[in-house]
């Protein structure tokens, strides 16, 4: 009668065989749970990064629009007119309108901190509505009001508080005179250049720090279905006379390329962790290498009771299909588990695409198969007779 050989006894023979060794088993597959984990946690985490732009987006929108000053024909600095904001706020979808004046001025811990330490932060005058329009928030204290912008009071941005190490109450020296810090932002996503800076009131900036009025950077923001119609007229509206020495942009744009580098770098480290399965793979066939090397004797027993060469083939593809096989579904549990806790500590939501952990064990049975190839081939062949002798 034919030898015959079901899948269900090709996969217990295949466990024996792997049980049989533990500790080469558990090294061998560790190479390949590495791979499919470095491969696991670089698409989670990025996808992770990408949910939370998208959050970020969906809560801040994508219709603001940023207005500033460009270059003369001269290729000098150019100056938006005084009334920008308000020619901004007369286009018919803008639904709110907003500036911030740079003031020449610099803000420090204390008046004893060398003048040249400005620390890389700006002096900014900014208009009540700012917040509301750009989509920033108070993490501590209030914004400016229509009492304290016409005062010596001032709101740090994220980075200059950090940086100045000003807590809410505080006095920071600016512009040669003291100033109350009565609120500290937290980071604006669509408006970075806040982070960096010391908002004061535009009138106490007039007043005391010889601002000129002139806005530098104009945000407004309209219906979604109206952005592009309203970037079309932005700059001629602005400033009517020169809108070529106006520049438009759109924050979101930024987030967005950012998002794209971010992806370039996401498949630079997919091929760290695509070396990795590969040195796994190598590391697999070593051991199935060794394996026949080592079970001569085992493999002319079962020829000479009736096994095919086909049955052994099987065989020892099994068991490198398992051996990888369990290597990834380790890899895919850690992986995971760096994914969560990467997106936690960033205050993400911890997201694993279904392709990451479905593609990373399907990519472990085809590596498994490919590895356990040639040791299986080698195996059949093997006669009898000489498998026995060599025992």
């Amino acid at each position: 009668m034919r030898a015959r050989l079901g899948p269900a006894d090709t996969g217990r023979i295949a466990i024996d065989g792997l049980r049989a060794r533990p500790v080469r088993a558990v090294l061998s597959a560790l190479g390949i749970a590495i791979g499919i984990a470095a491969m696991v946690a670089v698409l989670g985490i990025s996808a992770s990064s990408r949910a939370q732009l998208d959050a970020t987006l969906d809560r801040l929108g994508t219709n603001l629009l940023t207005v500033g000053p460009g270059r003369t024909l001269l290729g000098e600095d150019a100056q938006l007119p005084l009334d920008a904001v308000a020619m901004v706020g007369r286009i018919g979808p803008v639904t709110a309108a907003s500036a911030t004046g740079t003031v020449e001025a610099n803000v420090y811990r204390s008046d004893l901190v060398p003048p040249g330490q400005t620390g890389g932060l700006a002096v900014l005058a900014a208009r009540l509505d700012l917040l509301d329009t750009v989509g920033a928030e108070v993490a501590s204290g209030t914004w400016l009001n229509a009492a304290t912008e016409r005062y010596p009071a001032v709101v740090l941005g994220a980075d200059a508080a950090a940086r100045t190490s000003s807590a809410l109450g505080s006095r920071v020296w600016l512009g040669g005179r003291w100033f109350t810090v009565v609120g500290v932002l937290a980071p604006a996503p669509l408006a970075p250049e806040l982070d960096t800076a010391a908002l004061v009131g535009w009138p106490v900036a007039e007043r005391l720090l010889e601002f000129d009025g002139h806005p530098t950077t104009v945000y407004e923001r309209s219906a979604e279905d109206a952005v592009e119609a309203v970037a079309a007229v932005l700059a001629a509206t602005a400033n009517p006379e020169d809108p070529n020495e106006v520049d438009v942009s759109r924050p979101s744009d930024a987030l967005a390329a950012r998002a794209a580098a971010d992806s370039a770098f996401t498949g630079l480290l997919l091929g760290v962790g695509a070396v990795a399965l590969l040195v796994g793979g190598v590391g697999v066939a070593n051991t199935m290498v060794i394996a026949v090397l080592e079970r001569r004797a085992e493999i002319g027993l079962r020829r000479a009771l009736g096994a095919t060469r086909r049955h052994v083939r099987d065989q020892f593809v099994a068991e490198a299909v398992v051996l990888s096989g369990l290597g990834g579904l380790f890899g895919v549990l850690l992986g995971a588990a760096v994914t969560t806790a990467y997106a936690m500590s960033q205050g993400w939501p911890a997201t694993v695409p279904a392709y990451a952990w479905a593609g990373g064990l399907l990519t472990t049975v085809v590596v498994g198969a490919l590895a356990g190839l040639y040791p299986a081939v080698r195996a059949s062949h093997l006669p009898p007779v000489e498998a026995l002798a060599s025992a």
